[in-house]
């Protein structure tokens, strides 16, 4: 062991024994590091303390100008091995400053060498703290010319490693920024076995969050993997996983194709109901949605949460409305103008000058009208503002001038995007909280939001009287009314039933009712839930199953109907 530990104290010596052709005593290195190696990765191996030994010289190889010595300093290592004396290798290695060198050969022309380091990468990454370091590093940048790669190791190696340290939001960013995620899907296509299960491991990891699935989604990994799944010879358990978690963090596509959300896909805020779309179908973003044309399609329901003080948009002024992709305002500042008038109310400051004009740029009605120029009243119930000079009309004429011009004009950049607000729905939440949440009776929950949900969609309506119900008048008047395809489901004041059971869906997620979503034929649409027998309550032993209920808001406003009974499929079906 001291001879091994000898060996960077040569000096550049040849050694009896170095290969032909090797320099110096890099020979000499290779064998020692290759020594150190085997012996850690021993079985015999049971005293802790010996995987230390040599890291500090191993290491300092790690930044040899040789690429072979890189290569026999960085591994072998088998990343799926993680015994507690591994364990301490890799955290003295860590100590000793690895990271860093480590991180440098993936950048080697050698794919050994960049092999044997993801590999060791992959394995540090295990452990949290050693992860934060590596993620501190770049690591996701350093991996993008090994997920390029056209060796198949280094492209399996690559993939275990993106799947061990893109574990945070911080790190998928990164990835994303970089343009990693474009290779990974494409090693979905891979004809081996390992490249294709190690790239399904990373990309189910990728999909952890909304904003990553969808992105995910849209470079088509999405049909890559239904693809695979279909294959009996081609699939595995990881691109099983990565095609139902890439569904369930992209709810708007899950629901689009398959028809059904269950009680654990919560709905958030920014979910929207395109309708049926069939599987390898693309479904647009919301944005592009909102960006199209007014037609004669199916409205897309919108759900969103995320503004609170605009009221929506008069029926009667139609001539004023502006089109989601044209409007300026945005629900952030919305909610800076509301923060603001809080901060003035508590301190009782003096009111400010042009506090009548919403953050947005937009006016209030007081200010627009032309009888109030010696006085005008905030919208948001401040203090009486004197008249403005000339200066502050003239601001006036230049933000009137603004809201003129469509937000997306050819040739200019890309401002930021928020979706359309939904003040109607907000409101909605808060009763609910208010109301339906303190109740502690899960049944009588369901039944009391139901009621509510039926009752903002028009209210009961009799089975021989549904044929009468206007409401795909109304939904044309509203999409006309936005100028968009797009509707914010608190808008429709006359729903039919996949209408409310959206609706019901929405905030009963936001309550924490569990209830599923399921779309029929024919405009049905329904929420099925779950609820133990109160009769067998406080029994001892073994209890019955839930029994599934489903819940009806259009004909008996809160009855709750058990599946497969005859009520229920009159409910479900023509």
């Amino acid at each position: 062991m001291l001879k091994i530990e000898k060996f960077s104290r040569t000096r550049g010596r040849k050694m009896p024994g170095d290969p032909p052709g090797v320099p110096d005593s890099d020979g000499t290195k290779i064998a020692a590091s290759q020594a150190i190696s085997a012996m850690c990765e021993s079985s015999s191996c049971k005293d802790c303390s010996t995987p230390r030994v040599g890291i500090p010289q191993i290491v300092q190889l790690l930044r040899s100008d040789n690429e072979e010595v890189r290569e026999a300093a960085a591994g072998p290592g088998k990343p799926d091995n993680q015994q507690p004396c591994k364990c301490q290798r890799y955290r003295a290695a860590a100590e000793a400053d690895a990271i860093d060198p480590l991180i440098n050969i993936l950048s080697s022309k050698r794919d050994g060498a960049i092999a044997n380091a993801a590999t060791v990468l992959t394995n540090m990454a295990i452990q949290e703290p050693l992860r934060a370091i590596i993620q501190n590093h770049e690591v996701m940048h350093a991996l993008l010319g090994p997920l390029r790669s056209t060796n198949t190791v280094v492209q399996s190696t690559a993939a275990l490693t993106v799947a061990a340290t893109a574990c945070d939001v911080e790190a998928r960013i990164e990835l994303r920024n970089c343009g990693g995620l474009e290779p990974l899907v494409e090693l979905l296509h891979s004809k081996n076995d390992e490249v294709r299960r190690h790239a399904s491991w990373a990309v189910m990891v990728c999909a952890g969050d909304e904003l990553m699935a969808v992105e995910l989604c849209r470079l088509g990994a999405l049909d890559i993997l239904e693809e695979i799944n279909r294959s009996l010879s081609r699939k595995n358990k990881f691109s099983e996983a990565a095609y139902n978690k890439l569904l369930n963090n992209n709810l708007s596509l899950k629901y689009s194709q398959t028809g059904y959300l269950s009680s654990s896909n919560i709905i958030s805020d920014g979910f929207y109901d395109y309708g049926r779309i069939n599987p390898g179908t693309k479904l647009l973003p919301l944005k592009e949605l909102c960006l199209q044309e007014l037609n004669d399609q199916r409205a897309i329901l919108l759900v969103n949460n995320k503004s609170d003080t605009s009221p929506p948009p008069s029926m009667e002024d139609k001539s004023s409305e502006v089109g989601y992709g044209r409007s300026i305002s945005s629900s952030s500042s919305l909610r800076r103008a509301s923060k603001e008038k809080a901060k003035l109310l508590d301190l009782d400051l003096p009111q400010k000058k042009n506090q009548s004009r919403h953050q947005d740029g937009t006016l209030s009605l007081a200010e627009a009208s032309p009888k109030r120029k010696e006085q005008v009243i905030d919208v948001e119930g401040l203090r009486p503002q004197k008249g403005k000079g000339k200066k502050e009309e003239e601001k006036v004429k230049e933000e009137e001038e603004v809201l003129s011009v469509p937000k997306f004009t050819e040739g200019s950049p890309e401002k930021e995007w928020y979706p359309p607000p939904d003040p109607e729905f907000c409101v909605y939440v808060l009763e609910v909280t208010k109301s339906v949440l303190p109740i502690t009776n899960i049944k009588e929950q369901i039944e009391v939001l139901a009621k509510y949900v039926a009752d903002k969609m028009g209210g009961k309506i009799p089975k021989e009287k549904l044929a009468d119900f206007s409401w795909e008048l109304h939904i044309s008047e509203l999409k006309f009314q936005l100028k968009s395809n797009v509707v914010p489901i608190g808008y429709i004041k006359k729903g039919i039933f996949y209408h409310r059971a959206l609706l019901f869906k929405a905030l009963a997620d936001k309550i924490g009712v569990g209830c599923s979503l399921v779309r029929g034929e024919y405009s049905r649409g329904w929420n099925e839930v779950k609820l133990v027998n109160e009769a067998r309550k406080g029994v001892i032993g073994n209890l019955p199953p839930p029994e599934e209920y489903i819940v009806d808001l259009m004909f008996h406003p809160g009855s709750l109907l058990k599946l497969r009974s005859k009520e229920a499929d009159l409910y479900r079906f023509l």
